[in-house]
């Protein structure tokens, strides 16, 4: 079987299947695991590598007018790669290639690949995920295996914390600049971590917040976690952040609690990673309750220069 990932999610549940040396084509994004950089890339960006958060922001909002997405097929490449089958998402309408467009595109290939969907908005549907790629693969035992493997590591934090007395508040940032909370598994993830996401709102897509929003809910504890973003690229939105008013009073900032992560590989990809993320977050809420595997790195906590 031939198979063309078209979002990194997918490419890294595949290859917890033990379907690498069956992928022939992967996204512009997919970089984990990094035997897959070298595959062929079967989609692009429209949107200009110097761009900034704020301008990425707006051409996202105009994507969104016009039902276009912001990433695009190449299409002469599909034909050649020729896939049986190509894993793609409709939960995102401009962070992977539109449907219609995969639609189209498969109407043009000669072999008529199989399409696959993924929607995951929670943990569950994770896991689902992992099921569904398995069955259209002749993988369904070792994606039952991966699965609750996986489960076996969520269940396990939440057991910690089924003991925890403080529940911070906690708010979790998608975007800076402007700002948007993080919706669909993000606030489960805090939950299940022993906090208590203040805007987010479980299952429903990310949206964007008004400063004020986060400034009344006063969070203990604020995650950054910008899509597509890693560290040292959200860093440089840092000073963005900071000069938004009431920032100095936030407990967060007087607490020195603000946390930055890779959002590019942790929190945005809903795929097997998505339990790493729950780990990293765990241990930067609750450090002497949760450990953090040792394969991992922490969140980046900022020192108090940094957030003034």
């Amino acid at each position: 079987m031939k198979i063309v990932s078209l979002l990194p999610s997918a490419t890294e549940i595949i290859c917890r299947l033990g379907l690498r040396n069956q992928l022939v084509g992967v996204s512009h994004e997919c970089d984990y695991p990094t035997s897959v950089i070298d595959l062929p890339r079967v989609t692009r960006s429209l949107i200009p590598s110097e761009a900034t958060s704020r301008s990425i922001d707006g051409q996202v909002r105009e994507r969104l007018t016009t039902e276009h997405a912001l990433y695009t097929l190449e299409l002469q490449l599909l034909e050649e790669l020729n896939p049986d089958l190509i894993v793609t998402q409709t939960l995102c309408n401009v962070c992977a290639v539109a449907e219609e467009e995969v639609r189209a595109a498969t109407r043009s290939l000669s072999g008529f690949p199989r399409v696959i969907n993924l929607e995951p908005t929670c943990l569950d549907d994770v896991f689902e995920s992992v099921r569904l790629v398995g069955e259209a693969t002749d993988r369904a035992h070792h994606a039952e295996q991966e699965i609750a493997s996986l489960q076996k590591r969520v269940h396990a934090v939440a057991e910690r914390s089924s003991g925890i007395a403080y529940v911070p508040r906690v708010v979790v940032l998608e975007w800076v600049d402007p700002p948007f909370s993080s919706g669909h598994w993000s606030p489960e993830l805090v939950a299940l971590a022993g906090g208590k996401e203040m805007i987010g709102i479980d299952g429903q897509p990310s949206r964007a917040a008004g400063w004020q929003e986060v400034v009344n809910v006063e969070p203990e504890v604020l995650l950054v976690a910008c899509c597509g973003y890693v560290i040292e690229r959200t860093l440089e939105d840092l000073p963005i952040l900071c000069a938004y008013p009431g920032w100095d009073m936030l407990p967060c900032v007087q607490n020195s609690r603000v946390y930055v992560v890779d959002g590019s590989a942790y929190f945005s990809r809903p795929g097997p990673r998505l339990v790493d993320s729950l780990e990293i977050l765990a241990h930067a809420l609750h450090p002497k309750i949760h450990p953090l595997p040792c394969q991992f790195g922490a969140a980046r906590q900022l020192s108090s220069n940094e957030l003034r």
